[in-house]
């Protein structure tokens, strides 16, 4: 039996897409996910991205090369392996960037990809705690709510922005970005809404979707007649090799992320053609940008020890850790309904600049890295990341065996302004804790250390100290130059019958957390894709 749309990877774009192709019953569509069932109870516990974050089953578990940039560091790269992919498991945070994120990407020749064009589908996607206004929407799958938990030390934190001229903004996705206010979190009533349990779950039942767990895509298969049309996939559940063939007209569409999907690619025969030879791999088609034009977030951690109690005290409490779990069980709040971050600053290094360039997170916690164990004094972490970063990185297979992971290559600081905005966010982060609001809380700074003075001094210590925000994206990105991979409609240059729909496709990084701005892509590629379909 043939389908009409294979879908691979049941990510934040896949189940989006399976909703929506599966809308028309006379549509069969499949969806294959490499991990598992979203069952870990886990996933669903807001601040449970501790328990399925490095964990290998939920979680890629990928780690970068030997980074220059980095003082030759690799880094964790976590991604979701799981129905609902990285949204199972990432922090919450609902951003969707900048307006002049989405008039850049059209002014590169993106028709249909202005701010103005895709605000109805950030509008379409949402179900908005506060209500429906010109920017949101109410009814949609995904749900957005406010933070459950606060804090006086976060409280300080907003009044420290505003000492230095920084307003309240109680809304990145409004009118303006520039401000700092709570984070709202991807969740209804303390529990995650990731994308599997906003879009898949609802439509789990119907007769022409059919979803396959455990599914190792392998290679992309193609009409022998001519190599230019995509009509299936060869894969693997278990070791038990596997094909689905895709009807004439229909479509595969790759939702594997900015790893999975240039990485399918390329053990497709699919881009550069240099790569492809030294593996062994016919080039079926010579595609130089895929895998190009990596883009991420650097974060750098600033942590410091305060005179309050944090979460530091209740975690490492037996008694206050017990009383934590009962809390979120009998209420829904406290601590475990929490996202990876409560307070966001979104300002300018420099006052010429037309829009920030730097984002904070706050959290009223401080560990070594997220996800280990907290550190034993009262600490709180400001984590400061360049928004729109110069540095490209590479993704490139080392094997044709589909099971090997590729060559991860993020090229972080690579060039003088990224280096120069990491050591302006440091000295930002200075200067808020320095205010009056917040001094009164903070006893020592504990990470990167008050020795640490120097321009020179702290661009090494972000060197050192710095980590993935979890954001990678464009490694397929849509435009029309050379280098570009897919089209304004999410269409492979040069092959018919497949398309990319996941953050690969970014024509750039957005300002701000990616996973909102994924689901908005897959929202307005699934009208796309109808549209083509006739």
């Amino acid at each position: 039996m043939g389908y009409d749309y294979v879908i691979v990877g049941a990510g934040s774009a896949g189940c989006v897409l399976a909703n929506r192709l599966s809308a028309d019953p006379s549509k069969n569509v499949l969806l294959l996910e490499a991990g598992g069932e979203d069952r870990n109870p886990w996933i669903h516990v807001p601040v449970g991205y501790f328990k399925t974050m490095h964990n290998p089953s939920t979680d890629w578990c990928y780690r970068t090369d030997s980074d220059p940039g980095l003082n030759g560091r690799t880094l964790d790269w976590p991604r979701g392996k799981v129905l609902g992919g990285s949204s199972a498991i990432n922090g919450l945070l609902y951003v969707r960037g900048q307006r002049e994120d989405y008039d850049y990407w059209r002014q590169l020749g993106n028709e249909g990809w202005s701010y103005d064009e895709v605000l109805p589908y950030f509008r379409r996607a949402e179900d908005q705690e506060r209500g429906a206004d010109p920017f949101h929407g109410i009814g949609g799958p995904l749900a957005v709510s406010d933070m459950r938990a606060r804090r006086d030390v976060c409280e300080a934190l907003i009044a420290a922005a505003e000492e230095l001229g920084i307003p309240r903004n109680d809304d990145f996705n409004g009118g303006r970005q520039e401000g700092a206010g709570y984070f709202q979190l991807t969740a209804r009533n303390g529990r995650r809404c990731s994308a599997a349990t906003a879009y898949l779950k609802p439509v789990r039942s119907r007769r022409n979707l059919e979803v396959v767990t455990g599914a190792l895509a392998e290679r992309l298969l193609f009409d022998e007649a001519g190599p230019r049309t995509a009509t299936g996939i060869a894969y693997s559940v278990s070791g038990e090799r596997r094909q689905a063939a895709v009807r004439g007209g229909g479509e595969m569409i790759l939702s594997a992320g900015a790893i999975g999907s240039p990485q399918l690619l390329q053990l497709s025969g699919i881009g550069p053609g240099s790569l492809l030879s030294d593996l062994g791999i016919a080039v079926r088609h010579e595609l130089p940008g895929v895998g190009e034009n990596l883009q991420d977030h650097l974060q750098v951690r600033s942590v410091y020890e305060v005179n309050v109690p944090t979460l530091n005290d209740e975690i490492n409490n037996l008694i206050r850790r017990t009383a934590i779990g009962l809390r979120y069980i009998l209420t829904r709040r406290g601590p475990m309904a929490m996202g990876a971050s409560q307070v966001c600053i979104f300002c300018k290094t420099r006052p010429e600049l037309s829009t920030p360039d730097i984002q904070f997170h706050f959290q009223p916690l401080s560990a070594d890295k997220p996800g280990l164990k907290m550190h034993p004094f009262s600490g709180i972490t400001m984590s400061v990341c360049q928004l729109r970063p110069e540095s490209r990185g590479r993704i490139a297979i080392r094997s044709p065996d589909p099971a090997a992971y590729p060559s991860i290559q993020p090229n972080y600081l690579a060039t003088e302004l990224d280096r120069r905005t990491v050591v302006d966010g440091l000295k930002m982060t200075r200067r808020l804790i320095g205010t009056g609001a917040l001094s009164k809380f903070v006893l020592r700074e504990h990470l990167p250390g008050t020795e640490v003075q120097s321009d020179k001094d702290l661009l090494d210590a972000a060197r050192n100290i710095s980590q993935t925000i979890y954001h990678p994206t464009s490694s397929c990105r849509m435009g029309r130059d050379p280098l570009s991979v897919v089209d304004p409609r999410f269409r492979v240059h040069g092959l018919a019958g497949l398309r990319v729909v996941d953050a690969s496709a970014m024509p750039s990084i957005t300002s701000g957390n990616t996973n909102a701005p994924t689901i908005m892509m897959a929202e307005k590629a699934s009208d796309l894709i109808l549209e083509d379909s006739g």
